[in-house]
């Protein structure tokens, strides 16, 4: 059977072209609101928290970006407290890297599980490994709603998840888990790496390692998705990844948290 190549943005402008809708339908509701806090200067991240500000304004939200610079934990949290409390916020992302000298850990605990759309507080990270989820980290969900629109059935696959993040790995093998697959998890340091991989029938690389998997890593017909970014040092282009899929996802779950704040799920 000849290659496939999964299309990820376009499926993640179909998504954002769904919620464009489902927001019109709200007239006479205030819209969406997210705030993305993003501490220091780091290039990456600046880039990518332009990225989510563009999407989410052109769905409807109103968006905002915190851009706080020498803050202490104390008044990262006390900043965090205040969205918290403000009603017309749906969704509060604290971006990550911090800056050194802050507990990363310790900000993500302070946002309200209700609010927190990226699913990386302890109680929605809770749910997830119980088979009860409530709000799922956006990469993950959008490699599960990239098979789902691909037609592409976990139940009774074998799945490899080769990286072992809270963000991506973990999640995303608990997620595959759940949706029926034979779900392994290898890493950089797992031992004969290609006689692991080479059993999935669903294939998604998580590690963030140029390189780590090849064409020997992989057997003839298995679905293989890319989540990893990394940089080609020839080009300078970041290669690989579903960040649009992420962005597309990180929107759905504000959505879903605009519902909930408004009493309709």
């Amino acid at each position: 059977m000849p290659a496939r190549l999964i299309d990820g943005r376009a499926h993640a402008r179909a998504i954002r072209e769904e919620l464009k809708l489902a927001v019109a339908r709200h007239p006479n509701q205030r819209p969406p609101g997210i705030t993305v806090i993003q501490v220091g200067d780091d290039p990456a991240s600046t880039t990518y928290v332009r990225g989510k500000q563009k999407a989410a304004e052109e769905v409807g939200f109103k968006s905002a970006i915190e851009h706080l610079h020498d803050i202490s934990q104390a008044d990262l949290g006390k900043r965090i407290q205040e969205l918290a409390n403000d009603a017309t916020i749906d969704g509060i992302l604290v971006q990550m890297p911090l800056p050194d000298g802050l507990d990363p850990d310790q900000a993500l605990e302070q946002i309200p599980p209700h609010k927190d759309v990226d699913g990386l507080h302890p109680y929605n990270a809770g749910r997830l490994a119980q088979g009860n989820p409530s709000f799922i980290p956006a990469t993950p969900l959008g490699v599960l709603e990239l098979l789902r629109r691909e037609q592409i059935d976990p139940t009774g696959q074998r799945a490899v998840v080769v990286g072992r993040s809270r963000l991506v790995g973990r999640p995303l093998a608990l997620l595959l888990l759940q949706n029926h697959a034979t779900v392994t998890i290898a890493h950089s340091h797992s031992v004969d790496l290609p006689s692991i991989t080479r059993t999935a029938d669903i294939l998604v690389a998580a590690t963030g390692k140029r390189g780590l998997i090849t064409g020997a890593h992989v057997k003839p017909g298995a679905v293989v998705i890319d989540v990893g970014i990394t940089r080609n040092p020839e080009t300078g282009k970041l290669t690989g990844g579903v960040g649009p899929m992420t962005v597309a996802m990180l929107l759905v779950n504000t959505y879903r948290a605009y519902r909930q704040h408004l009493g309709q799920v």
